[in-house]
């Protein structure tokens, strides 16, 4: 299992590190475009939909993504449609786990559909405008997401159980602490402070999330990226919620030893917008 990771692992940097360093931009978003579309698939898969219309929602998913990009979407400051998108993952994301797996039953499939192309959507646009924007920029969101989840396994591992009686969120994500989540938190803290202090002067588009956030001030850093640690908590446990109510471990078996698209891109999910929505606080 380990080795299947491993060499899967391995496999995918072998594709998104060539493409995140091309001189064009254009390069990484049809990687992204290809991984997005993939989601799409896997949605239409954990919805009830069969073969044909998981193909068909993929297909719609990237036509979409397609003529946003053709359209010139992707060159255009997009304010608005970040504040919306962000703030409808902290409301829908609340309630979701407010209610858990019977709130999202009784949500109609045609809606359920909807949204999720909706969200892999703004995720491609936000994913590809970041990496517009700067490697550096790119890498300070995506890190921080990893950071997080690493920083979480390891004092979820280490506390686990030894200041909070109750889980995180038992009925969802059993293996998931109140520890994990704190020790989460404290590794984004301290991975904001050491990125911006070796972050080099450069034009604008060069700096990373954390020196964009620090540069309206030091405090709004810490709020800004406890804030988005926590909506990358809510994006994973969200989709732990949709596995758990499709009754499956994985979101397909694409990606072997990691599972499925959506199991590794559930946490940047509600992040890219909000991230993107942070930083345009810098014009």
């Amino acid at each position: 299992m380990l080795r299947q990771r491993v060499i899967t692992a391995l496999a995918l940097l072998a594709i998104l590190l060539p493409a995140v360093f091309y001189p064009d931009p254009g390069v990484f978003a049809v990687v992204a475009l290809v991984l997005i579309a993939a989601g799409a698939w896997e949605w239409g898969t954990l919805n009830q939909c069969n073969q044909f219309g998981s193909l068909a929602l993929g297909a719609v998913c990237a036509m979409l993504c397609l003529v946003s990009w053709y359209s010139g979407l992707l060159s255009q400051p997009l304010a608005m449609v970040w504040v919306v998108a962000g703030g409808t993952w902290v409301i829908v994301g609340a309630w979701l786990l407010n209610g858990g797996v019977k709130a999202w039953a009784g949500v109609p499939q045609a809606l359920r559909l909807a949204g999720g192309i909706a969200a892999l959507w703004v995720a491609w646009v936000a994913v590809a405008q970041a990496r517009i924007m700067g490697i550096n920029f790119l890498f300070s969101v995506l890190v921080l997401v990893w950071v997080a989840d690493i920083s979480a396994y390891f004092a979820g591992r280490a506390l686990g159980g030894r200041f909070f009686r109750r889980k995180l969120a038992p009925t969802i994500s059993p293996g998931k602490t109140w520890e994990g989540a704190c020790g989460g938190l404290l590794g984004v803290i301290v991975c904001a402070f050491v990125w911006r202090s070796m972050d080099s002067s450069g034009p604008v588009g060069s700096a990373s999330i954390y020196t964009d956030l620090a540069n309206v001030h030091p405090a709004f850093m810490v709020l800004a990226v406890l804030f988005l640690a926590t909506m990358s908590i809510v994006g994973d446990l969200v989709e732990s919620l949709f596995k758990r109510s499709a009754g499956v471990k994985d979101s397909s078996n694409l990606l072997p030893g990691h599972g499925g698209v959506l199991d590794r891109v559930d946490a940047l999910l509600p992040i890219l917008p909000i991230a993107m929505m942070l930083a345009s606080l810098r014009i």
